[in-house]
Formats: C-alpha cells, sequence, structure tokens
C-alpha cells in the first residue's frame, strides 16, 4: 500500500528542513489521501529545492505537484536517476497504469522439476530471501489447503509490516478454519471464495467472487490499494493452477521467483508448472542467487 511518506521525514526533520533539499523517487502528491498532500508539507517546510526521479503516473498527481513546488519558489530537479526510480516504483505504476496489482509468482522446484511445498532452511529467517519477499509485498496470496495446514508467511526483517493474507477458497465445504491466525490477527486476511463460507476465527474478511479469475482478484486487491501481491505457489494440483492458466497471455504476473531445491522428489499426481498459456516465452532480467539448503525430512 502507498503512504506519502515524505509528510512523516519533514515531521521528523523538524526545522531541520528549512533551506534543506529534498531527494524524493516519486513527484510530490498535491492532494489529500491517507495524509495530507507531500506539496503542502514541503511548503511548509521551506525546503530551498526539491530533486524528483519521476513523475507521477497518478492523474490526479501528473505534474501537478512539481508545477506547485515551482510556484512556491521552490527549486525543482524532475528525472534524476529516473531508470532507477522507475524500478523502485514498478508496483505503483503498474496498479496506476492497469488498474491491477503488480503480481510475483513464487515457487519451489525439486531437481526434477517437482513443484514441492517446502522452502529452504534459512528462507524465512531474517535476511532469507522468503523474509525479505514478504516484507517487500502488500500481500501474499495463498491457497486454502496452504492456509489449513501451514504457517502463514511472515516476514522477520526489522520493523516489517506484514502482509495481508488473500486466501483462495474453491469448491469447499460452508467452513474454513484457519489454525495459525486468531481473533487480533484476523483482520490481517481476507478470504475469497466462489461461494458463501463460514471462517474461524471470526473477523476475517470474505468475499464471494462472480468470477474467480486472476484478472478480477487483482483488480479487486487494487481497488483496496493494493499495490503488490505475491502469488505463492506449493501445490501443482491445488486452486490456484485454474488462475495461473494464461497468466502470461493475459499479462497477469510480472515477475517469476523460483527457488531450486537440491532434492528429487517422486510425485504420483500433477506435479509441473504445464501453465501459464499456449506459447512459450523468455524470460527477462534473470537474475541468480545461491540456493538455500533444505532441512531432510525426518
Amino acid at each position: 500500500m502507498w503512504l506519502c511518506v515524505q509528510v512523516f521525514a519533514l515531521r521528523d526533520a523538524g526545522d531541520l528542513a528549512e533551506n534543506a533539499t529534498a531527494y524524493v523517487s516519486l513527484e510530490p502528491c498535491n492532494h489529500y489521501g491517507r495524509t495530507p498532500p507531500c506539496t503542502e508539507a514541503l511548503i511548509k517546510a521551506k525546503v530551498k529545492e526539491v530533486v524528483v526521479g519521476m513523475t507521477d503516473p497518478n492523474p490526479i498527481v501528473a505534474s501537478k505537484g512539481i508545477e506547485k513546488l515551482r510556484n512556491a519558489g521552490i527549486d525543482v530537479r524532475v528525472g534524476v536517476e529516473e531508470a532507477l526510480c522507475l524500478r523502485l516504483n514498478e508496483a505503483y505504476i503498474h496498479r496506476m497504469l492497469t488498474g491491477k496489482a503488480f503480481a510475483t509468482l513464487r515457487t519451489t522446484l525439486s531437481m526434477n522439476g517437482i513443484v514441492i511445498n517446502q522452502i529452504g532452511s534459512g528462507a524465512d529467517q531474517p535476511g532469507g530471501y522468503y523474509s525479505q519477499l514478504a516484507k517487500e509485498y502488500d500481500g501474499v496470496i495463498i491457497s486454502s489447503d496452504m492456509a489449513k495446514a501451514t504457517t502463514l508467511p511472515v516476514s522477520q526483517e526489522a520493523g516489517a509490516k506484514q502482509p495481508l493474507y488473500i486466501i483462495i477458497v474453491q469448491g469447499e465445504g460452508s467452513e474454513l478454519h484457519i489454525p495459525f491466525l486468531d481473533e487480533e490477527s484476523a483482520s490481517n486476511a481476507i478470504v475469497l471464495a466462489d461461494s458463501p463460507v463460514t471462517v474461524e476465527p471470526s473477523g476475517v474478511s470474505v468475499s464471494v467472487l462472480d468470477q474467480m479469475n486472476l484478472e478480477s482478484i487483482l483488480r479487486l486487491l487494487a481497488d483496496r490499494g493494493l499495490c503488490s501481491v505475491l502469488v505463492d505457489f506449493r501445490d501443482a494440483g491445488g486452486v490456484l493452477v485454474p488462475l495461473l492458466s494464461k497468466f502470461q497471455e493475459d499479462k497477469l504476473v510480472q515477475k517469476v521467483v523460483v527457488e531450486l531445491s537440491p532434492v528429487w522428489v517422486v510425485s504420483p499426481g500433477p506435479s509441473d508448472l504445464a501453465f501459464g498459456g499456449s506459447q512459450s516465452f523468455a524470460l527477462k532480467n534473470v537474475e541468480h542467487k545461491e540456493p538455500c539448503k533444505l532441512e531432510p525430512d525426518s
């Protein structure tokens, strides 16, 4: 979710902000949202100069913030490190231009290409890749089977705000019990179902969708203010498969994170990633990190 942190930074700086230079990756907003306009805060703080990485694609802003600052006598430089800022703000930009949340697909594969419900040892600990992902994304989409059977994804990073849990329910009975949620944390989860369902603990928001597909889900989440979601895929025969059937052709997934685990797994059922569309496609900007070590089964 997007908050105007400039307002809080200026409050913390106090009188030190006067005649200072402010560096921002995104054009300061000029409208009221969860916080007052950043432009008003910058003008009130009497900053001398504002260095802006990129203009805001939000039509409500769209250079109006820059114009207001200049009209107030503040020097403004625009487009500094723009390529880097475009990457930093990619989820926000995607939501503004498409009306959908930015989606990243994450899964773990064995050495023989089997999808496994396991992540590497240390991956969910401070500094681990999964802990960092949980901190970076506004929400995590998981299946109802994962919600019922495993600990929900959390970030162990210092000061991390935990993601919203988005639990997909299809063809379930009339009840769903989520053992790792309590009444206090229930508000940090939503259930998206194709038919009415009663959820325990109470307090979990339930939405019954007319159309259960990934595009509808991503639009719903964007309307709720989420910019980015992690689709945590752990079961090749589970409820998430239909949602991902044409994710590449429909341009619904922007990134893919695959953990390759040093194990060889025999699977009696569906086990691979045979979805995404009817044509093969190349992945761009592929990055490599050292794999995590998996603890052997006891």
